[in-house]
C-alpha cells in the first residue's frame, strides 16, 4: 500500500509540473522553441525513431499503474508588442487569409516573434528605414526597375499606429521583393525555354527578415544580395558607366544587352566551385577555372539552332578515354532508320549504313546480327547502336561525362576542321572541344595531380578506359551574350539561338513572340534525305552529330 501511494503522489507531482509547463505564456521564453514532432530531432542518434514502440517501463505494465498523463502542446503566443506591432499583426492576419503569399507568412511569423517595429519610430522612418529605401530606389544600377517596388512615402509622418503599420508592411513587402529579384533573377528560366535547365537560388523571406533586422546597415545588406560573381559585378560597373555616358549625350554601351546578362547571372549557382569547368555558347569557349582564376581556355563547337545545346550545370563524374560512341536517339530516328527501313521489308535490308560507319547493334545489351532484325517491326526501345574506340569514332579520343537530363556530355571530334571557323555551331547538342587531350590533362592535374605523362598513356593505349573524378567539379553550360574583356571593355557575342528577346521582355514585363528564340522542342524533327554527298563521306546527320 505504501508503494502504491507513494507512485500515485509521483505521478501527480508530474501532472502538475507539466500542466504549468503547458500553461506558462509563450512570451515569457525570449526565444521560444520551435515545437518538436514525435520523432528525434534532426542529428540526435541517442533517440529512437518517430515509429520505434519503446518498451514498457514495469509501472506502464502494471494493472494497478496510474494512467500516463496527456501532455498538451500548445502555439507559442506573440510577444507583447507596441501598438504598431499590434496593427500590423492585425494587418498581416488579414492579408495573409486572402492571398497565400509566403512573404506575407513570413512576415505573419516574424511579426509574432518581435514585439517592436523595425522601421518606424514615433518620428516617421528610422535613419535604417530610410537608407534601404534609396537604396530600393537605386534599384536600377543593378540591372532591375526601381518602378517595380511599391515604395512608402520616406517623409511621411503617420497619424496613427495604423498608419505607421501600413508604411512598414509596405516597406517589407519591397524589401522581400528586392531579395527575390536581386539573387533569383524576376522570372523563372525554364518557362522562357526548354533549353534552360538551371533553378535561381532564392532566399528564405523570414531568413530574410531575421537577417536584415540583425544587420549593421541594412542597405548594405540588400546589396549583398546581388551575385557575387565577378563578371556580374563587372556588368554592373559598365551599366552604370554606360548610363552616365548616355546621361552626358555621348555614345554607350547596349544597356539592354548588359541587363539581360546580368540576369542571367541571378540564375547561376550561387556557388561557382573552387575547381570547375565552364562553357559559354555565344562565345565557342570553355574554360577551366580553378581558385577563381582561369588556367586554360579552348575552342569549343555547339549544337546548331535546330540541336541547340542546353544551358545547365552539372557535375564532372569522370573522363573516358578512347571512348565507345552509343549513337543518340535523334541521329536513330533521323539517319539510321530510314536507312534501315528503306529495303522495304523482312527478305530485303538495307544495312549497309552501319557497316560504313563501324556500327553494331546491341538488343537488350547484347550484340545481335543487324541483317537477322526485321527493322520495320523491331521493337526500338530495345535496340541500341555502338561505335567502337578507334580512329574513326565520332567522339574521338576523349568523352567528358557529366550525367544530365539532356544527355549531352563534351567531348573530341574527328571534324578538326570545325574549329578554323569563328562561328561554331553546327551539328547536333554535344559540345565538342578542340584540344580534349589537354583539357582532361588540366582538370586531372588539378583534381588528383595527375601528370600529363599518365594522361598522354591513356590517350595512345587505343584501349576504352576511365577516370574517376576524385573532387567537386561542376561542369557551368552558360548562354552569355555580353562579358566584361580583361580590358574592361563589354565584349558581345551573337544571339545564335535567339535568346535575348524573351529575356528581355520577361524582365520588361511583355510578352515575347513565340518565334522569336530557339525553344529546343520539336520532339519530331522532319528526316533529313539519305545522301553520301558530304564531305567527310558520312552520311550528313552522322557527320556533323559530334
Amino acid at each position: 500500500m505504501r508503494v502504491r501511494c507513494l507512485v500515485a503522489a509521483s505521478v501527480a507531482i508530474e501532472v502538475l509540473a507539466l500542466s504549468a509547463v503547458a500553461s506558462m505564456p509563450a512570451f515569457a521564453q525570449d526565444n521560444p522553441a520551435p515545437t518538436q514532432s514525435a520523432g528525434a530531432p534532426s542529428g540526435d542518434t541517442s533517440q529512437p525513431p518517430s515509429d520505434t514502440t519503446p518498451a514498457a517501463s514495469p509501472e506502464a505494465t502494471s494493472p494497478n499503474a496510474a494512467p500516463t498523463p496527456t501532455v498538451v502542446q500548445t502555439t507559442p503566443q506573440p510577444v507583447a508588442a507596441t501598438p504598431v506591432v499590434e496593427s500590423i499583426r492585425s494587418k498581416l492576419a488579414d492579408l495573409d487569409k486572402a492571398s497565400s503569399s509566403d512573404d506575407v507568412s513570413a512576415l505573419v511569423t516574424f511579426y509574432n516573434e518581435r514585439g517592436e517595429p523595425l522601421w518606424m519610430t514615433d518620428m516617421g522612418f528610422s535613419g535604417e528605414g530610410l537608407a534601404v529605401i534609396d537604396e530600393i530606389l537605386r534599384a536600377d544600377d543593378w540591372g532591375l526597375s526601381s518602378s517595380a517596388f511599391d515604395l512608402p512615402p520616406s517623409g511621411d509622418l503617420p497619424a496613427s499606429p495604423e498608419d505607421a503599420a501600413a508604411n512598414e508592411i509596405k516597406l517589407d513587402l519591397a524589401i522581400l521583393k528586392y531579395a527575390r529579384f536581386a539573387r533569383g533573377g524576376r522570372t523563372d528560366p525554364a518557362k522562357l525555354s526548354k533549353l534552360y535547365g538551371m533553378t535561381p537560388t532564392l532566399r528564405d523571406p523570414k531568413a530574410v527578415m531575421t537577417e536584415i533586422a540583425a544587420a549593421d546597415a541594412p542597405d548594405a545588406y540588400l546589396r549583398l544580395l546581388h551575385p557575387k560573381h565577378e563578371q556580374f559585378h563587372l556588368l554592373h560597373q559598365a551599366l552604370v558607366k554606360a548610363r552616365a555616358e548616355s546621361e552626358a549625350g555621348a555614345k554607350s554601351a547596349n544597356t539592354q544587352k548588359i541587363i539581360v546578362n546580368m540576369e542571367r547571372w541571378r540564375w547561376m549557382p550561387e556557388n561557382l566551385s573552387s575547381l570547375y569547368v565552364w562553357l559559354n555558347i555565344p562565345s565557342y569557349i570553355v574554360h577551366v577555372v580553378k581558385d577563381g582564376k582561369t588556367i586554360y581556355t579552348d575552342k569549343i563547337v555547339v549544337g546548331e539552332l535546330k540541336y541547340a545545346t542546353p544551358v545547365f550545370s552539372a557535375d564532372l563524374k569522370s573522363i573516358v578515354f578512347n571512348p565507345e560512341w552509343t549513337v543518340p536517339p535523334t541521329i536513330v530516328r533521323e539517319n539510321l532508320l530510314p536507312n534501315l527501313r528503306g529495303g522495304g521489308g523482312l527478305f530485303s535490308r538495307n544495312t549497309a549504313i552501319l557497316d560504313q560507319h563501324e556500327l553494331k547493334v546491341k538488343y537488350n545489351g547484347r550484340l545481335v546480327d543487324a541483317g537477322s532484325i526485321d527493322w520495320n517491326n523491331v521493337n526500338m526501345g530495345a535496340i541500341s547502336f555502338v561505335q567502337a574506340p578507334g580512329p574513326n569514332n565520332v567522339l574521338g579520343k576523349v568523352k567528358f561525362v557529366y550525367p544530365n537530363p539532356y544527355s549531352v556530355y563534351m567531348h573530341d571530334t574527328i571534324k578538326v576542321g570545325l574549329f578554323d571557323k569563328e562561328e561554331r555551331s553546327e551539328g547536333h547538342n554535344c559540345p565538342r572541344v578542340g584540344n580534349p587531350g589537354k583539357i582532361a590533362a588540366v582538370v586531372l592535374a588539378a583534381d588528383q595531380n595527375m601528370p600529363q605523362a599518365d594522361v598522354d598513356k591513356l590517350l595512345s593505349s587505343g584501349y576504352n578506359s576511365s577516370i574517376n573524378i576524385t573532387h567537386h567539379v561542376p561542369v557551368h553550360t552558360s548562354y552569355f551574350t555580353a562579358m566584361i574583356d580583361d580590358q574592361g571593355k563589354v565584349e558581345t557575342f551573337a544571339d545564335i539561338y535567339k535568346l535575348d528577346p524573351a529575356v528581355a521582355a520577361a524582365i520588361t514585363g511583355k510578352v515575347p513572340k513565340p518565334e522569336a528564340f530557339a525553344d529546343n522542342a520539336d520532339p519530331k524533327p522532319k528526316p533529313q534525305k539519305p545522301s553520301s554527298a558530304s564531305p567527310s563521306g558520312l552520311v550528313p546527320g552522322i557527320a556533323t552529330s559530334n
